[in-house]
Parts: structure tokens; C-alpha cells; sequence
């Protein structure tokens, strides 16, 4: 029983996530006029259309801002958001956090690390998501990392604690070995220091 398990949890598992996403990308047909809409056309509905919709808006928007003309419009309509008050804050955080999150010349979420929270001799893992803090504070002379401990089994909540450089240590380990650890409860040990001290002799 248990090993039909291990083969059928995760596969069920991946068809029920994959389901969820198709289904949920399946409603930006919805922005379509009803006219417009493959099943107004076609006369039935197809599974997965809103999915090749997003991919398709997103590359032709990748395709547009990387040219000349399109970082020009880009830049037109960032400018009328910025005179927005509300819109243009909430904007600019997005934008920032997205851009320093997916290219490729962000810095964060690149590192997996540990330190020892809550606590000293109690160790958490975390990511390093910003290796240059600069906070004056009286009595504060070092140099600050902030960490993003996320809580488990779902990493997308958590903690941003900053710790002083010489308190955390960075890990021998992908960013995707340090989230199956998590999501798995630890359960999930990838090969690097963690599972090496663990598989020491008490």
C-alpha cells in the first residue's frame, strides 16, 4: 500500500496543482469580449486556452518593451502611473520587487542560508534577499543581511530578520533544494551540510 502510494500522491498531486493553474489562467479569456471568446466561436469550450492566451500577451509585451519603440511606450505610461498617488506606489514596489526577484541582475533569493533564530543553538533556513542593509541606528556599528525565513509548508509567508553578516551562513545549496526542505518539513534533506551533519553519529 505504501508503495502504491509513493507512486500515485505525487502524481495526483501534480495533476490536481497543474488543474488549479489551467483553471484559474483559463478565466483571462473572460477580458475577451463575449464574441470574441473560442466557445462563442467554436461552439465548445477548450481546456487550457486561457494558458497559450497569457504565454501569447506576455511574449508579445516581452517583445514590444525590448525594442526601442516599446521601452519608449513603456516609459510614457510609466510616467502618467507616476502622477497617480495611490497607483504610482504601489506600482513602483511591485515593479522593483519583480525586477530585483526575476532578472537575472537581482541579488535576491540566489543564496540559501542558515542562522540561528529564535534563538542562539536553535538554527533556521532561510534566503538571503539583501546582501548591503544600510540602517543607522545608535549602538548599531555592523553590517546587516536581510534574511526572509519562510514558515512551513507553505514558504510563501514568513520573516524578514536582519542579521549581522557574521551570523548567517551561507549554504552549499540551490534555492530549489532549500524549498523542497521546507515545503517538505524537512523531510526532504538535499546533499551539502545539512544532510552531512545528520548523518553524523551522535
Amino acid at each position: 500500500m505504501i508503495a502504491g502510494l509513493l507512486v500515485w500522491l505525487p502524481l495526483a498531486a501534480t495533476v490536481v496543482i497543474v488543474k488549479l493553474m489551467i483553471d484559474l489562467l483559463d478565466k483571462i479569456i473572460l477580458i475577451l469580449p463575449y464574441e470574441y471568446q473560442p466557445e462563442s466561436i467554436l461552439g465548445f469550450y477548450i481546456p487550457g486556452f486561457g494558458l497559450i492566451l497569457a504565454l501569447g500577451v506576455l511574449v508579445l509585451t516581452g517583445m514590444l518593451a525590448a525594442n526601442l519603440l516599446g521601452k519608449e511606450l513603456v516609459a510614457l505610461w510609466e510616467s502618467i502611473l507616476s502622477r497617480i498617488p495611490i497607483v504610482r506606489s504601489i506600482y513602483n514596489a511591485v515593479k522593483q520587487i519583480a525586477a530585483t526577484v526575476l532578472t537575472s541582475k537581482g541579488k535576491s533569493f540566489r543564496k540559501v542560508v542558515i542562522a540561528e533564530y529564535p534563538r542562539k543553538g536553535i538554527w533556521s533556513i532561510g534566503f538571503l534577499t539583501n546582501e548591503t542593509v544600510a540602517i543607522e541606528c545608535e549602538g548599531m556599528d555592523t553590517e546587516m543581511r536581510a534574511v526572509f525565513l519562510p514558515t512551513t509548508p507553505n514558504p510563501t509567508s514568513g520573516f524578514i530578520i536582519l542579521f549581522p553578516k557574521q551570523e548567517i551562513i551561507e549554504l552549499d545549496m540551490s534555492v530549489e533544494d532549500g524549498f523542497k526542505f521546507i515545503i517538505s518539513i524537512g523531510v526532504v534533506v538535499p546533499d551539502g551540510p545539512i544532510k552531512e551533519s545528520l548523518l553524523k553519529p551522535a
